[in-house]
């Protein structure tokens, strides 16, 4: 029986998450004191090790969120490592075709729904309960793909049909990257991917799923009037600066 984060993606209830590029441990604790559902750890665009994603999906873990890592690829030897480690789900970038979904999915199950290799750590309580793990991963594993790239968008369809996937995410900056116009998100190429992107998507049943990379409230409000589900609000790095910058300009501005 699936309960918490999975359940709630399964029913495509919304939930909102952050994304986490700071090693620190007060930073994921901070975050996940303050409410969100989720939490994922990146390992694309950060310099965080795998030692130190270990100390934040602990973190996150015992303070009630759930912890998700952003892997740097689909690449299994880090999805098996992360999973080990904790975390309950990952996040899979530039995922484009339904087999790179498949791949992704086999990484994080093990035999015979998956490919993963059985090994003793923190998931498994050190080796006192991989019986209960192994219930545990059949039902309440999380397998989110990044659709950020117009061949993810084209094959869209296929990708979600891919049992095991639960939802997508979009990655605006590289989707807008894949089209020649980088960072251009009112872009008409853009404009049309999106719309794509959220009839498909909307068809297929699984849950679906955008970052907003600004702590803006008013996009994060947009977001979920768009029917989004799986929403990441903005990221640890920015919430800092843009906290710092109005702070300073309301007391500054001449």
């Amino acid at each position: 029986m699936m309960n918490g984060l999975k359940k709630k993606i399964f029913n495509r209830e919304l939930t909102i998450g952050s994304w986490i590029t700071l090693a620190h441990p007060a930073i994921a604790e901070i975050f996940a004191r303050a409410g969100f559902d989720w939490l994922a750890v990146d390992m694309e665009h950060s310099v965080i090790t795998i030692h130190e994603a270990e100390e934040l999906i602990r973190v996150i873990d015992l303070c009630g969120a759930t912890p998700l890592v952003r892997l740097s690829w689909n690449d299994p030897v880090q999805i098996k490592r992360v999973m080990d480690a904790g975390a309950h789900g990952v996040i899979v970038p530039m995922v484009n075709t339904k087999e790179e979904a498949q791949k992704a999915v086999e990484s994080v199950y093990y035999p015979p729904r998956g490919k993963r290799g059985v090994g003793l750590a923190r998931a498994q309580g050190y080796g006192t309960s991989f019986s209960a793990y192994k219930d545990w991963l059949n039902f309440e594993a999380i397998v989110i793909v990044q659709i950020e790239h117009i061949q993810a968008v084209e094959n869209l369809s296929e990708i979600l049909s891919v049992d095991g996937i639960d939802g997508f995410i979009v990655g605006p900056y590289d989707l807008s990257g894949s089209l020649g116009v980088p960072g251009d998100f009112e872009h008409p190429l853009m404009l049309k991917a999106m719309e794509k992107i959220r009839i498909v998507g909307g068809a297929s049943g699984k849950a679906t799923g955008i970052h907003v990379i600004e702590p803006d409230v008013n996009q994060l409000r947009k977001s979920i009037e768009d029917k989004y589900q799986f929403i990441a609000y903005s990221l640890d790095i920015r919430m800092l600066d843009v906290s710092c910058r109005n702070g300073l300009s309301a007391v500054t501005k001449k």
